[in-house]
């Protein structure tokens, strides 16, 4: 009787196994970089809007637009960007400092210059850790002089205040740390051809 041996393969060679193997892995790359874009394009967007905030305020306050700044009182109409805000501090710390600065020459041009270079640096994608510490920094007197840990204003009335801590001044210095942490001026931007400036190279604080 006649036995016929069946001739084996190593399982660690079996090439069908190999291509199933690396065919699986494909689409966690795929995955992996769709996620990327989306997250990158996601930041890219928030820089624009954010940017677009600030410099919307610049032309509104400069032009006085009839939004915020009414017409025939903008900044070139011999108004204060200043004044109004300021003058009107209720509550905190700083509120006898801050009526004291309310149509100084030199705080409306700080002012107006930190919005309109914020808004650019932003939209452009470039300078963005520049615009963050001036950003937080504008964000952070502002909400002092809203003081929104204040229940009631100097004259004894009810702040209103929605929240003793958290407002939308802090929410904005987050979000502009977090766009100059993560380089969200390489999409939609700027940002990459900023970085190859020598002047930039040279100087990681331009970024």
């Amino acid at each position: 009787m006649a036995v016929h041996e069946h001739p084996h393969r190593s399982p660690g060679f079996h090439l069908p196994s190999f291509r199933r193997n690396r065919t699986a892995s494909e689409p966690t790359v795929s995955v992996d970089t769709d996620t990327h874009t989306a997250r990158a394009y996601a930041l890219a967007s928030l820089r624009l809007l954010t940017g677009f905030v600030f410099l919307w305020a610049f032309l509104d306050k400069t032009f006085g637009l009839g939004y915020a700044t009414q017409s025939g009182k903008g900044w070139i109409d011999g108004g204060s960007p200043t004044k109004g805000f300021l003058g009107s501090v209720a509550a905190g710390p700083m509120e006898s400092t801050f009526h004291s600065w309310a149509g100084d020459t030199w705080a409306d041009w700080l002012f107006m210059l930190g919005l309109l270079g914020i808004g650019l640096a932003l939209i452009a994608g470039v300078a963005l850790r520049i615009a963050a510490v001036a950003g937080t920094a504008m964000m952070a007197l502002m909400w002092i002089a809203e003081w929104p840990p204040a229940k009631h204003l100097s004259d004894g009335s009810p702040s209103m205040s929605p929240n003793p801590f958290v407002d939308y001044h802090l929410i904005y210095a987050i979000v502009l740390i977090a766009l100059a942490a993560v380089a969200a001026g390489n999409t939609l931007g700027a940002g990459r051809l900023w970085a190859r400036l020598p002047i930039v190279r040279d100087h990681g604080w331009l970024r």
